[in-house]
């Protein structure tokens, strides 16, 4: 599985909506201000983070539970900035939406920006013939509140590509997660 570089990601943009928005440079500017970079990289894509978040509180004392989520374990923020409390964590989402081939596999690891301030960014990878925003989570691990910035970059994905396509997509075996919009919950 070669690493894939900027102009794969390119064309892949061009002949299959790879990546929507898509964002062909690497932007770490706007309107003179500076931002944490998104966009295209040498072997990869630098995401951004939609201004849409899942701050986790424990005011109902719920048990975090992957099989049986409570959504009032969440306070819904809809701001360009999110705060984290010390020791917690958030979901959020994408602003890309993403359409995976067949034959490609994702990595994504948080940007070090972030994980230089204690704040980790995961995502699980997204499988062939997965589409739709990525879900994030960021963690919080310092005793402090964390910032995170709405459409800037927070992570980057790393696209690998095998020389043949898998017999089973996530598609084929109608993936839990699949064409999920929003940010979204863990289901059982």
């Amino acid at each position: 599985m070669p690493l894939k570089s900027d102009r794969w990601i390119k064309r892949m943009v061009a002949a299959h909506g790879l990546i929507d928005p898509f964002e062909p440079g690497q932007i770490r500017e706007i309107d003179g201000e500076r931002v944490i970079s998104f966009g295209v990289s040498s072997y990869g894509y630098d995401i951004r983070c939609a201004p849409e978040f899942k701050v986790f509180t424990n005011i109902n004392s719920a048990i975090v539970d992957p099989k049986n989520f409570d959504p009032e374990s969440f306070v819904d923020v809809n701001r360009d900035v999110c705060i984290i409390p010390p020791n917690s964590f958030a979901l959020a989402r994408t602003l890309e939406y993403f359409r995976i081939p067949r034959n490609v596999l994702t990595l994504c690891l948080g940007k070090s920006t972030y994980a230089r301030c204690g704040i980790i960014v995961n995502v699980t990878p997204l499988e062939p013939q997965w589409e739709g925003h990525v879900t994030l989570e960021f963690s919080n691990t310092t005793p402090l509140p964390a910032k995170i910035y709405a459409n800037e970059g927070v992570a980057q994905v790393i696209f690998l590509e095998s020389d043949e396509s898998c017999e089973i997509s996530y598609r084929d075996r109608r993936g839990k997660y699949q064409s999920q919009t929003g940010v979204t919950l863990p289901k059982a």
